[in-house]
């Protein structure tokens, strides 16, 4: 065989290897799934779930796999029931009131991502969990149906009974369990008697956020313990100033979502990466206007005007995350005490 065919021919099978080689790592590429526990609301069409994934896909040639559950008291309670053999890289969704409980699971590691670009109120920092958004309980109520709202947590308890709110279940809700600490934190060891009062308002307990909502805006109760940030999706995708939040003169009570590691996760440096574009511009834009709460880093637009409209707490309440570790079983039981007492 001559020379100069011979050469032809190993150039073309180095080529045709060197082809078969690429492919082989961008579809192995390709094939990394990183699998993220959240809640449904998150994930919904009109979430962040959607924006978040397809712009992080972007940049990992992976495929991000959301799993939803009710809510983020519900996503705690999944992974203690699945533990060790859980197939989630990340758990996005559990709030301050929850990370010592989540820790003491032995299941997150630490993030090892500098987070000095996040700042939230209190300046929450925790070599584990990452806050990625934040806001204030608040109780929103249909200005047309409401002419006076509630103006404290007390004028919410001792109010008129026929005006009725829908709350979220502390067992399987974080805004439930908001509530629970907002209770708590204003009225002490008397928390027990002010909700034996305000369950006479209370029209139904919903175990997540988006079916207290629904039925609100379906109308079938005046008010709905949501966010002061609630009003401005209606503003902002509705054109409406229909719903608002009322202040509270006592303070609002805050909420801190975060994410954490999970130590089982298949491929931990995408996990990080991942944790690293959650506290960027890419996945901060999506937080105003698809989970109406507050970004925790810089974002690439400001603000819609509507923001500037909201209810700002004069006062914030938060408890430390092992304060409600050591209480919320004893507090959660004398909710339902009260709760179910005739």
């Amino acid at each position: 065989m001559p020379i100069q065919k011979t050469s032809t021919l190993f150039s073309l099978a180095a080529l045709a290897v060197g082809a078969l080689l690429a492919f082989s790592s961008a579809a192995n590429a390709a094939d990394k799934t990183l699998t993220i526990y959240t809640y449904e609301s998150f994930i919904a069409e009109w979430g962040p779930g959607p924006k978040v994934k397809e712009a992080f896909e972007k940049t990992c040639a992976c495929t991000v796999d959301f799993v939803g559950v009710a809510d983020g008291v519900a996503l705690l309670s999944r992974l203690k029931l699945e533990g060790e053999g859980s197939k989630a890289d990340l758990v996005l969704g559990l709030d301050t009131n929850l990370v010592s409980e989540a820790k003491d699971t032995g299941l997150f590691e630490d993030h090892g991502i500098d987070t000095t670009a996040v700042k939230v109120p209190g300046d929450f920092k925790d070599p584990v969990f990452i806050p990625y958004d934040y806001g204030h309980f608040a109780v929103v109520y249909d200005t047309q149906v409401l002419k006076a709202p509630p103006a404290s947590l007390k004028e919410l308890v001792e109010g008129d009974p026929s005006q009725k709110i829908v709350i979220e279940d502390p067992r399987t809700s974080t805004p439930g369990l908001g509530l629970l600490l907002w209770v708590r934190s204003v009225y002490g060891d008397k928390a027990p008697d002010a909700w034996a009062k305000l369950k006479n308002r209370v029209l139904t307990v919903t175990p997540g956020w988006s079916e207290a909502y629904g039925l609100f805006t379906k109308g079938e109760a005046p008010m709905v313990l949501s966010y002061t940030t609630s009003p401005a999706y209606h503003m902002v995708a509705e054109s409406t100033d229909r719903y608002q939040a009322a202040a509270f003169s006592e303070g609002h009570y805050i909420q801190i979502e975060v994410a954490g590691l999970l130590k089982n996760a298949k491929d931990k440096q995408l996990a990080r990466d991942f944790l690293s574009f959650m506290i960027g511009p890419g996945f901060q834009d999506t937080i105003p206007t698809n989970n109406w709460m507050m970004p925790v880093s810089a974002t690439s637009q400001p603000l819609p005007d509507a923001f500037g409209k909201l209810v700002v707490p004069q006062k914030t309440f938060l408890m430390s995350p092992e304060e409600v570790a050591r209480n919320r079983a004893a507090w959660i039981d004398e909710w339902l005490a009260a709760m179910s007492a005739n």
